[in-house]
């Protein structure tokens, strides 16, 4: 097989209902403008349409040239389509203080004296705090339910993993949580004269955060809702790196969209007197399109073609429309 199949566009028409959509891939492939591109396409199928990043190190308002940064920002001359930068720092600043407030709730409990900041610095130094700050801004979004259609530009596959992992992960760690609480409560009631019905504040919040992860989980895996496009390059690295992922979102319930080829060299504008490097990549290319092909077969939505110049600003994007949507 060396043709697509199912194209991007005819995807979306088999999926009317589609609300939700993800690129990733490794880093460098193209993914901010191929989510920039979709976001564009949706606005003009007359849907009112936000485009937010959830990688920490953004790119959507380099892409724009235009401020998107914590606030969603009407881009590409399109009155439905928005862009929006999360904001890391005050994310992490809010789930800092959510966190004290828990850690209060529990010492009060235990009756313990410590004081909460002591706990404060261990609990956030969590190498995946960040992501787990990112997930609540991007679960956030997603609940608020103010737009037509969201595409998501994730961080690279590795993380994007994790991210859109946590529903599952929180989901066992809440239930867990619950668990240990129940039986602290009990055992309190049993070794104190303390009220049997008095309020418990991190059990409340314990069983509402079990309902929103629910939730989150089930958006994430209806595959009426919600898909994730892979982004590659036609070389060796990117392509081993959504072969080894795409089998991970299968396993956790995640709906694959299918696969885009970006950056492809265009073999009949390379004449015989083009230079030896130029011919080498384009042989290199047609290789690793051939293991494309075979690995992916009618997972590919579409080929993009390598531009003269670096996609940016809302005219790159038009011409992009055109072979994303073909």
């Amino acid at each position: 097989m060396d043709q697509i199949t199912v194209s991007m566009t005819k995807y979306m028409e088999d999926h009317p209902n589609l609300k939700y959509i993800f690129f990733g891939g490794k880093g460098g492939v193209g993914k901010t403008v191929l989510a920039g591109t979709a976001a564009l396409w949706s606005a003009k199928q007359g849907k009112k349409t936000l485009l937010a990043s959830t990688n920490p190190v953004h790119s959507l308002s380099n892409l724009y040239g235009q401020d998107v940064f914590g606030k969603a920002v009407t881009v590409c001359d399109e009155s439905l389509c928005y862009a929006f930068e999360i904001d890391t720092k005050d994310t992490i600043d809010r789930s800092k203080q959510e966190i004290r407030e828990k850690i209060n709730w529990f010492l009060k409990f235990a009756d313990l004296s410590t004081k909460a900041d002591d706990f404060i610095e261990s609990a956030t130094m969590n190498p995946a705090f960040e992501e787990s700050a990112m997930f609540e801004n991007m679960t956030d979004i997603m609940f608020k339910d103010e737009y037509d259609f969201y595409v998501f530009d994730t961080a690279p596959t590795a993380n994007a993993r994790r991210l859109l992992g946590m529903s599952k992960v929180y989901s066992l760690w809440v239930e867990k949580m619950l668990k240990s609480r129940e039986e602290a409560k009990s055992l309190k009631e049993l070794l104190s004269f303390s009220k049997k019905n008095e309020e418990d504040p991190l059990l409340t919040y314990l069983l509402g955060f079990k309902d929103r992860m629910a939730k989150a989980q089930s958006l994430l895996t209806d595959d009426r809702l919600t898909a994730f496009f892979f982004a590659t390059l036609p070389e060796s690295l990117p392509i081993a790196v959504i072969t080894r992922f795409i089998n991970w979102f299968y396993e956790f319930g995640i709906p694959v969209g299918g696969v885009i080829v970006n950056g492809i060299i265009q073999k009949e504008q390379v004449g015989e007197n083009a230079a030896e490097f130029v011919r080498h990549r384009v042989a290199m290319q047609e290789d690793h399109m051939k293991e494309i092909w075979d690995i992916f077969g009618d997972k590919v939505r579409a080929t993009i073609p390598l531009f003269e110049t670096e996609i940016k600003g809302a005219e790159m994007l038009k011409r992009m429309l055109k072979y994303l949507f073909v």
